[in-house]
């Protein structure tokens, strides 16, 4: 059975310090060889400076580890790999210009005679992918593979060390579900071979089907630990939070009459279209769809980020043409963006730039910056929004991953939008965090913005949404109010499926 044998993996009362902040606090954790072991807890509960600690990335500050029944002091992410252990994270580390197999041994290339053994590379390379079942070749430029492939290519280079200790950080995330499946199928089969995964996640549902145990942290503490399928989901979001949420929603504000905004036959080719569309004031309108449907490319035209090539936007009635974001944004439109860290965030500044950057005009006086006035707003912001921690000099790319959203929405509540699109707000962030962004959506529905609201998991939009437009293939299919819009029918829908069948 899963899980049974051998512990190979042993932290015991690990505990790390940083300035002001106790980040982990005599944690205990273990793994198993043949064993997929869930590391689970909110946003900043520790998973992933106890990962760091493992990996060489952090020194402990007090506590034991060790690798196959030995006290291993880790001293650096190269000696844990020499010692079994390799970390997948959820952004890649890959070189995209060098090939699959150029990647996989990049620093440690086989040589014969003092040069790089390119024959040999490629064989080693095409045996961890025949392994793998990945269906590419060794000679294929990483920049030409979609990111599930790419992730395969993570887990061949750690394979190629010999790990035998696999630490995988929200491994589904860019994922379809056509490509989580093919993952799953690999983990069991790693699991099969005797190794040991380490899987962080937030998505209890995926997670459920590779993993075997489960391990929460909770504000650096172990909160519990023990059998998978021995805890329900509501008690593993008690040991998540220390409470049980009273809902998974927050209620609806009552949708308000008149239009916002209204699309008529927008289409950008290749892309989407044609689409047309509504959006009253206080309304959450739920744009459905599988991966690809054209919901990404819709916000962006939307935003200024992208031209439509036909088709017209109308706000409260006029015609608008938005030639950029900045355009949209002076209309009063705001697009959080799906790759926060890529495309809604600078993540070496602090977050009072971060939160203040949309809004710079607010601030500024004969071109310089009013430091007094801009603090005094991004203050607001952050308890508002209950950014943690609430320091405004915190460099962003030390924020968790909710909070980082946060500042991402609050760099566009100070320029005070009247409609806000949110692509995949909750992607990577954990329970609470996702309780907090629903509820912070529903309050700015409440207070008459309007609401585009984009996600994968389709209980978010039928959970969330006044209406919910399913996409498929660039178009709207059809616009179902809330009390019409199920699972079902929306899949149906969004797949190109008769209802009735």
């Amino acid at each position: 059975m899963a899980g049974q044998g051998r512990v190979v993996l042993e932290m015991k009362g690990i505990t790390k310090r940083f300035p002001g902040v106790l980040a982990l606090d005599r944690v205990d954790f273990n793994v198993r060889a043949g064993e997929v072991h869930l590391l689970m807890g909110e946003n900043g509960a520790g998973k992933s400076t106890l990962m760091k600690v493992l990996s060489g990335a952090y020194p402990k500050d007090a506590g034991e580890i060790r690798i196959n029944g030995k006290t291993a002091e880790i001293r650096s992410p190269h000696h844990a790999r020499q010692l079994g252990v390799a970390m997948i994270y959820q952004e890649m580390t890959l070189v995209p210009h060098l090939s699959v197999a150029e990647n996989i041994f990049l620093g440690r290339e086989p040589s014969r005679w003092g040069f790089i053994s390119r024959a040999q590379m490629r064989k080693e390379a095409s045996r961890l992918l025949h392994r793998l079942r990945a269906g590419f070749s060794p000679d294929a430029p990483v920049s030409g593979l979609p990111v599930a492939k790419q992730q395969i290519v993570e887990i061949a280079r750690a394979l190629s060390l010999n790990a035998r200790i696999l630490v995988m950080d929200e491994p589904t995330a860019p994922l379809s579900q056509k490509e989580v499946s093919s993952l799953f199928r690999i983990i069991r089969a790693l699991r099969s071979s005797g190794a040991a995964i380490v899987y962080i996640s937030h998505r209890l549902e995926e997670a459920r089907q590779v993993g075997d145990r489960v391990t929460v942290l909770r504000d650096g503490k172990l909160a519990g630990t023990g059998p998978l399928g021995r805890l329900s989901d509501g008690a593993l979001v008690r040991l998540m939070v220390g409470r049980a949420l009273s809902r998974q929603f927050p209620r609806l504000p009552a949708a308000g009459r008149g239009t916002l905004l209204k699309a008529e036959g927008l289409a950008r080719r290749g892309a989407f279209g044609p689409i047309s569309f509504s959006l009253a004031r206080g309304e959450i309108l739920g744009l459905a769809g599988l991966v690809g449907a054209g919901r990404t490319e819709l916000a962006r035209c939307l935003a200024g980020a992208d031209r439509p090539t036909a088709g017209s936007i109308a706000l409260d009635g006029t015609r608008r043409t938005f030639r950029s974001p900045g355009e949209a944004k002076r209309a009063g439109i705001a697009l959080l963006p799906e790759d926060r860290k890529a495309q809604g965030l600078v993540l070496g500044l602090p977050l009072l730039h971060n939160a203040s950057l949309a809004a710079l005009d607010k601030f500024t006086r004969f071109g310089f910056i009013r430091r007094g006035r801009e603090e005094k707003v991004v203050s607001g912001l952050v308890r508002k929004l209950d950014i943690r921690p609430p320091d405004l000099d915190r460099v962003t790319r030390y924020l968790s991953g909710g909070n980082q959203q946060k500042v991402v929405l609050a760099k566009w509540l100070a320029v005070s939008p009247r409609i806000i699109i949110f692509d995949e707000p909750t992607r990577g962030i954990d329970v609470r965090a996702k309780f907090e962004v629903y509820r912070l959506i529903t309050s700015l529905a409440a207070a008459g913005a309007g609401i585009i609201f984009i996600s994968s998991d389709l209980g978010e939009v039928l959970g969330l949404s006044h209406r919910v437009a399913v996409m498929r293939t660039g178009r709207i299919t059809s616009v179902l109010p809330r009390k019409s819009a199920t699972p079902e029918r929306v899949m149906h829908l969004a797949m190109g499926l008769n209802p009735g069948r």
